[in-house]
């Protein structure tokens, strides 16, 4: 692939040559890498294509996809490259590997989560569902850009009820927002700050299971 994006690839276990698959693309937070979400769904390693994306910028001790101008806020500019970046992966993506066009979809945590609800509103029905783990939209994507329906669209948004990071109330918002646009939403709070909780791996790994459930043998 011709991308920007340094990304890890796991393919499907005994591929079908003439059989198309689902995909999971990872995006994680800021300071992080690409081993930091795999982990999240290695149970749906042996029958999805996992891609998971390097942020290009380096933020110690890791890397981020975006700048901010500070927290809800991110530099518009790099946000709005780098969003147009990722567009162009997955469309990549599904044209290079054996990807089911209707089974896409897009895990994020933190500035990921950011980006996977904003890839749903860019792409529409190019994105079948979206986990936004800790997460929100910026105003921008929903007033300025052209956006596209998302009627068709089963997010999981998930938040910490003590997020010190990005306020809870910004993923109850984040799912009022993505319902009033038609999208099917399940929603989960946590007893935890900006993290990723025992129960909302359970909750997140029960969505997408019912999401892939034609694709488990």
């Amino acid at each position: 692939m011709n991308t920007p994006f340094t990304f890890k690839h796991t393919q499907p276990t005994n591929m079908d040559p003439n059989k198309k698959y689902p995909a999971i693309f990872l995006l994680h937070g800021m300071g992080s890498n690409e081993e930091d979400l795999p982990q999240l769904v290695q149970d749906f390693k042996e029958q999805c294509h996992v891609f998971s994306l390097r942020g290009p910028i380096t933020q110690k001790p890791g890397y981020a996809f975006f700048t901010i101008q500070e927290v809800g806020k991110p530099d518009r500019e790099i946000f709005d490259k780098v969003l147009v970046a990722l567009q162009r992966f997955v469309l990549e993506a599904i044209d290079e590997y054996q990807i089911d066009p209707h089974k896409v979809y897009v895990l994020g945590f933190s500035q990921g989560a950011v980006l996977a609800q904003s890839l749903a509103f860019a792409m529409g029905n190019l994105i079948t569902g979206i986990v936004a783990l800790s997460g929100y939209t910026p105003k921008f994507v929903t007033e300025e850009y052209a956006i596209r329906s998302v009627n068709h669209l089963h997010a999981f948004i998930s938040h910490g009820e003590y997020d010190y990071v990005i306020p809870s109330q910004w993923g109850a918002e984040s799912k009022e927002m993505f319902e009033q646009f038609g999208a099917t939403v399940t929603f989960k709070q946590y007893p935890d700050g900006h993290g990723v909780t025992p129960e909302n791996l359970r909750d997140l790994t029960a969505f997408l299971a019912q999401e892939l459930q034609d694709n488990i043998q």
